[in-house]
């Protein structure tokens, strides 16, 4: 109100400030000048745009893809914008899904199973003014049945709840974030429309807010996580923060609060899964946001130098980079394997007083209270929860290598997420080296093979019993020394020579054997006397063999 009070007063037209500071000036950039690399754009990301086009509407390629397109790159996600509603976008797609409630957009799918593609659609929406929404007291949860007739609604902090008031693409354009991904590109002309001078950050490598940095973390704190992803993409290509956008982000961390469980574990996955994990550790720290963003966040970057958390996040940089498939289950399973293996061993031991607990039900326990304690409700108990107990509750499965173990475990689900587990726990020497090798060979040998694998297995035990036994600590005890139900055995048993040992009785699947005891056979003896020494030499008779 003051601006525009000033503003009258100096005889400025408040619709002309707003449109310069908001819309900024529309420019049409030829391929001559952004040298577009047509070929970097997906098939189907043009066959969006140009169905959309022949039905009569505008439609772009438009955000991250435009951005990392200027660079040289190839998007790994493309989005497309356009003037259609979404229900004129699902009209024109054979499978194509309106999606969201928040921000209603269009999923697009192309094939299927993992090798789908989505291409996302959204349409152009105005720009609107927080004071003019309407406003709700709670938030999504306790408004939802409130919610459901409004199109624009903000909660009592100015967080926006509801945006769906389409408008013109340079209304579209101030609403989004950075300029750097504020940029739109026709495939069919090869033009890229830019209103905030976008091109000119991407060539200065400058990550800038469109609009007052304050004000747009509070229209939607998720765009502080976005902050710090798009640095951490992009602090590889030299990209830096610019100081004005940078400046409110810790102050205005203490709006996340106020965002959704479930929303904050999302995004909380996109750091750690969009190939930058590292990066974005390392972000976090730089920008004074290593805690306090999400309870499960801090504990990421707390043990990201931990060697086993380390090489997970690692693992899944470089799998992303790989084009390779990731799961969210995997990373968490490492994050907080410390907690379930530390938990583990305590009700094994009977620590502070508690009871000892046979192993597989000290790891359920000790797996309970690493969810209830670290996870929550956040993800349910749903297919994450589960997929997470899988992973550790195979890990002990994996030292019981004979009999028929093996053979059920390859057939496991998760068997291939539970080994990579157990492969980086032997990278960081928690585990044996030559068990990963073994099961490595194991879970991709013929028959025969396998067989040859258990064989060596055995002989290795056969081995390890023969070596305990020449021990002498492993020796038998001496008479005195030997429990009373032990020496009546030896007394019913003992020739006069002592024992006799079977140092190679080993028992099925490698557990240890007692050492059984063999008699031996008695001479008969002479009758008469006659030669043959030792007449008094076992105290028996022939009769008696």
């Amino acid at each position: 109100m003051i601006k525009k009070f000033i503003d009258k007063l100096l005889g400025k037209s408040a619709g002309s400030a707003q449109g310069k500071s908001r819309f900024g000036k529309r420019q049409e950039v030829p391929a001559e000048v952004h040298k577009i690399d047509p070929a970097l754009v997906d098939e189907r990301a043009k066959n969006v745009v140009t169905t959309l086009q022949q039905a009569g509407y505008e439609a772009y390629v438009v955000g991250g893809a435009v951005r990392d397109l200027l660079l040289g790159l190839r998007p790994k996600d493309f989005d497309v914008a356009t003037n259609a509603t979404p229900e004129q976008v699902k009209s024109l797609f054979r499978r194509a899904f309106i999606i969201g409630r928040r921000f209603r957009i269009v999923h697009v799918v192309y094939g299927r199973g993992r090798e789908h593609e989505v291409i996302e659609v959204s349409t152009f929406r105005a720009y609107m003014d927080s004071a003019a929404a309407e406003q709700v007291a709670g938030n999504e949860r306790t408004s939802k049945g409130e919610l459901a007739s409004m199109k624009h609604a903000v909660d009592a902090s100015g967080r926006v709840l509801r945006d769906n008031v389409w408008g013109p693409q340079e209304e579209d354009a101030a609403r989004r974030d950075f300029t750097v991904n504020a940029m739109y590109y026709d495939p069919a002309n090869q033009v890229v429309v830019d209103y905030h001078n976008g091109i000119k950050d991407a060539q200065k490598l400058t990550l800038r807010m469109i609009g007052d940095p304050v004000t747009r973390y509070r229209e939607d704190p998720v765009r502080i996580i976005r902050a710090i992803r798009f640095s951490a993409k992009l602090a590889a290509l030299g990209f830096k923060m610019e100081a004005k956008t940078a400046a409110p982000l810790i102050e205005s961390s203490k709006l996340l609060a106020d965002v959704p469980q479930s929303r904050m574990f999302d995004e909380m996955l996109k750091l750690l899964q969009t190939g930058h994990a590292i990066a974005t550790v390392e972000q976090l720290r730089k920008l004074g946001l290593a805690t306090g963003i999400y309870p499960l966040l801090d504990v990421v970057v707390e043990r990201a130098d931990q060697p086993f958390v380390k090489a997970a996040l690692q693992d899944t940089d470089r799998r992303v980079g790989e084009g390779k498939p990731v799961a969210p289950s995997f990373l968490l399973a490492c994050v907080l394997w410390a907690d379930v293996r530390d938990g583990w061993a305590q009700r094994q031991e009977g620590r502070h007083g508690q009871r000892p607990q046979p192993p597989f039900p000290a790891l359920q326990d000790a797996i309970d209270d690493v969810f209830n304690s670290r996870i929550g409700d956040v993800s349910g108990r749903g297919k994450l929860a589960a997929d997470m107990r899988e992973i550790w509750m195979m890990q002990p499965r994996f030292d019981k290598r004979t009999g028929s173990t093996p053979y059920s475990l390859v057939e496991q689900a998760r068997f291939r997420a539970a080994f990579d587990f157990m492969r980086l726990r032997a990278d960081v020497g928690e585990v044996g080296e030559a068990i990963a090798e073994w099961w490595q060979e194991f879970s991709t040998a013929d028959d025969l093979r396998r067989q040859d694998l258990l064989e060596q297995v055995r002989e290795e035990q056969k081995v390890r019993q023969r070596v305990r036994l020449r021990d002498p600590a492993a020796a038998p005890k001496p008479r005195s020394e030997q429990p009373a139900r032990q020496k009546q055995v030896a007394a019913e048993s003992d020739d006069g020579d002592g024992p006799d040992i079977e140092a190679d009785a080993v028992p099925p699947d490698g557990e240890a054997a007692a050492p059984r005891k063999r008699k031996r056979r008695r001479k008969p003896r002479p009758v008469g006397g006659g030669s043959g020494g030792g007449g008094s030499e076992g105290g028996g008779s022939a009769a008696g063999e």
